[in-house]
């Protein structure tokens, strides 16, 4: 009997054609490749110049705590800010400068969208100051921006929170983001006690404010009306110190504010409650402090004076500056710095820190920056030379440092420069200059000095100017008794010091200048103003020895180590007249 066959058997499916193949396959490889899309689109992205290398001398000990709090500060994109070269011929109103060059509302509105999705949480928005404030924990900023947070422990600071590498942010705002500063408690330029810088001096006169006044020819006056912003990264405020430096020199106590931006302002008592090494870093950094006020309010006994604390990280760096910016001071004084490949600044940090300082200048402010205390090498052992930033910045007065000595029975003022140049626990030094390798020369700083490194573009020149630093120092009040004060850190309050005194004394439409660019451009009298208004300093060099053994020498004229030379306060008060 015939087998019945089960419907459907013996059936077999005919072979695909190979053009059938072929379209299947295309099919699933645009499929992979939609998908492989669709995720790059949702995966965040690098922002550009967030490289940050490893500190140096710091080991890693382990992730952050996820829970721990972090602030955050960030940077947004505006319209094109002008170069060195391009600044307006006079200067902006803030609300000049907020309509044309500050953040977008919807940009802004944009990036706090996108984070209060990801839990964070709002803290600031700034349009004038294009930047952010947001706040989270280590887990919500790892989930938002991928910065690998973990702590770290080093034998100068201690413990504290880092990151290395890049960050990333979510791709709808790659274009819009151009920093992030915060995420790590890294301390980016420190300033060592310049006060050593008097101690092979100490048999000499130190300078009280009459000698400040006599020798670099201030102009009458007390600088009534001006506001003097001060910036530090660190110590405290003895306002009983100021009062007894006044009363010693007869001189008006001036009005002090202390700013707090993320730091607190400790007084004498609660640093003598630390327990070292944070004690005597404290005290340290409050003797710079002093030196900074006392110096200018010696000088300026009726200005307002205010002084603004935050921390020595790169955020502290743009919210101090941006603060003090939008109070309006007619100078700041920034005493701090560090070599611009030190390590400590990420290249994105840097550019945040250079806008900033490019507004400065466009409303009219001086910024006056050290030009460093440790010679051509600004503390790097690599055989090159380095430049101090933010003195480096063509949106800066960078300040050098000169000495004072006697020869044949004259008065001689040179370059500072003592032992090796550098200091070496606390002893010697010398003024810091030479050629930027990072920021383009100005088309104004008509100059020809070139770069001692090999294959260095030849950037941007400093300092611009110079004055006291080394011998015979400073006299000063600290901690109730009598010390010295020293280095770039007090040349360069002596220069805002000056500033606010001409200032004052300008008809009104000639107040409030952006000082560095003027110095170059030609006065009335024939010769650029700088070169007017300024003793010419051609004796002495910077060089730093072992290593790296390069340094610039004094020349007649305008130089890399004194800048245009030592003020001539009158005389700068008639050129600007």
């Amino acid at each position: 009997m015939a087998s019945r066959k089960k419907a459907g058997a013996g059936t077999r499916s005919l072979p695909k054609s190979a053009s059938s193949r072929k379209v299947e396959a295309t099919s699933a490889k645009r499929g992979r490749a939609a998908k492989a899309k669709a995720r790059a689109a949702k995966a965040p992205v690098k922002v550009r110049d967030s490289y940050r290398p490893p500190a140096k001398g710091a080991r890693r000990m382990g992730p952050a705590d996820p829970g721990s709090p972090v602030e955050v500060t960030i940077m947004l994109r505006g319209p094109q800010l002008p170069g060195a070269d391009e600044l307006p011929s006079r200067p902006l109103s803030v609300r000049e400068f907020n309509a044309r060059y500050g953040a977008s509302k919807r940009d802004a509105d944009k990036v706090s969208q996108v984070l209060r999705e990801r839990g964070l949480k709002i803290e600031e928005v700034s349009l004038p100051g294009r930047c952010i404030k947001v706040s989270g924990t280590v887990a919500q900023m790892e989930a938002a921006f991928r910065p690998g947070l973990a702590m770290y422990k080093s034998a100068e600071q201690g413990e504290f929170r880092d990151r290395e590498g890049e960050y990333k942010v979510p791709p709808s705002l790659r274009k819009i983001v151009k920093a992030i500063l915060g995420f790590g408690q890294r301390r980016v330029a420190r300033r060592r006690p310049a006060r050593a810088a008097a101690r092979s001096a100490l048999r000499l006169r130190k300078f009280e404010p009459i000698d400040i006044e006599r020798h670099y020819h201030f102009p009458p006056g007390d600088a009534a009306g001006q506001r003097i912003a001060v910036a530090e990264f660190g110590g405290g405020y003895f306002a009983e110190d100021l009062a007894k430096y006044c009363k010693k020199y007869k001189r008006a106590v001036p009005k002090v504010k202390t700013i707090s931006i993320d730091a607190p302002v400790p007084t004498r008592a609660q640093i003598e409650r630390m327990k070292p090494p944070k004690q005597r870093d404290e005290f340290d950094s409050t003797g710079e402090v002093m030196m900074d006020v006392e110096i200018i309010a010696g000088l300026c006994p009726k200005a307002d004076i205010s002084v603004y604390f935050a921390r020595d990280h790169q955020k502290g760096w743009v919210d101090l500056i941006n603060r003090a910016i939008d109070d309006k001071p007619v100078v700041l004084s920034i005493s701090w710095g560090a070599s611009e490949e030190g390590g400590g600044w990420s290249k994105a940090a840097m550019n945040a820190i250079n806008e900033a300082l490019t507004k400065a200048a466009m409303l009219g402010i001086t910024v006056c920056g050290a030009a460093g205390d440790d010679g051509s090498g600004d503390m790097q052992n690599d055989m090159q030379a380095h430049v101090d930033f933010p003195g480096s910045s063509p949106f800066v007065l960078a300040v050098g440092g000169t000495m004072i000595g006697h020869k044949s029975g004259k008065t001689v003022e040179k370059v500072w420069r003592v032992g090796k140049g550098k200091r070496i626990r606390g002893v010697g030094g010398a003024t810091g200059g030479g050629v930027s390798s990072t920021f383009d020369r100005p088309g104004w700083q008509k100059t020809d000095i070139k770069s001692v490194n090999k294959n260095s573009k030849n950037g941007r020149v400093v300092p611009d100017v110079a004055a006291l630093a080394g011998s015979p120092g400073y006299d000063m009040i600290f901690k109730g008794k009598h010390d010295y004060g020293g280095g770039t850190s007090a040349s360069t309050p002596l220069w805002a010091a000056l500033i606010a005194r001409v200032n004052a004394l300008l008809p009104r439409r000639q107040r409030r200048r952006f000082l560095a660019r003027l110095l170059y451009q030609q006065a009335s009298h024939g010769g650029p103003l700088g070169q007017l208004v300024c003793h010419d300093v051609t004796v002495g060099n910077n060089t730093t020895r072992p290593r790296p053994n390069k340094g610039f020498k004094a020349t007649k004229g305008f130089d890399a180590v004194s800048g245009w030379g030592t003020p001539i306060g009158t005389a700068l008060l008639l050129g600007l007249t």
